[in-house]
């Protein structure tokens, strides 16, 4: 297995880890964006191949099996201090938006994800231990990550990583069709 920093031109694979991460919420919002005409994955990667933003290729690594992407690791330095959520952020993102604040100044794991056909085979947990060098050698104290209830697999591989869950707030639906009720905020200490 080979750990690498993305390119912009891995942005078609940085959406579909995106999105999968998050029960297709990306892809839902996406489509409210672009509109019924327009193409939400095409937006989506427009995003990820952006020099700039959270959810830019220069905040991922991928883990490649064999020279095939197998899995993707997204994160980036948490706000030191949090200010108010805009009241005109869409609801179904406000419960998120007030658990991130809950880990201020911490390195902010948005996304760890892999390929159907390659997990169990150690992609998670070899980036959760890039994830770990990235963030100290950044300075940051802690790692910080939202997964929802539903996500049992994953739930267990960050308890076996010494996550711990600080909080929790109810998924917000609306149109989404999810079936997880709950986000979690876990964070793990590192580098002491």
């Amino acid at each position: 297995m080979k750990i690498r920093k993305a390119t912009a031109s891995d942005a078609a694979h940085l959406v579909r880890f995106i999105n999968m991460a998050a029960d297709d919420l990306p892809l839902h919002f996406w489509h409210k964006t672009v509109g019924p005409d327009g193409d939400p994955w095409a937006w989506g990667e427009e995003r990820a191949a952006r020099e700039t933003g959270n959810f830019s290729y220069r905040n991922a690594w991928l883990a490649e099996v064999e020279g095939n992407v197998a899995a993707c690791l997204l994160g980036y330095a948490a706000e030191v201090e949090p200010g108010p959520i805009d009241p005109d952020t869409p609801p179904i993102f406000v419960p998120l938006l007030e658990l991130e604040a809950l880990a201020p100044g911490s390195w902010y794991l948005n996304v760890l994800a892999t390929y159907e056909t390659f997990r169990g085979k150690g992609s998670g947990s070899a980036l959760l231990a890039h994830a770990e060098t990235v963030a100290a050698s950044a300075g940051h104290a802690s790692i910080s990550l939202i997964a929802a209830d539903t996500h049992q697999d994953a739930l267990r591989l960050y308890a076996s990583k010494g996550y711990r869950e600080v909080a929790r707030r109810s998924v917000v639906k609306g149109d989404w069709a999810v079936d997880a009720n709950e986000w979690l905020l876990l964070m793990k200490p590192i580098g002491a």
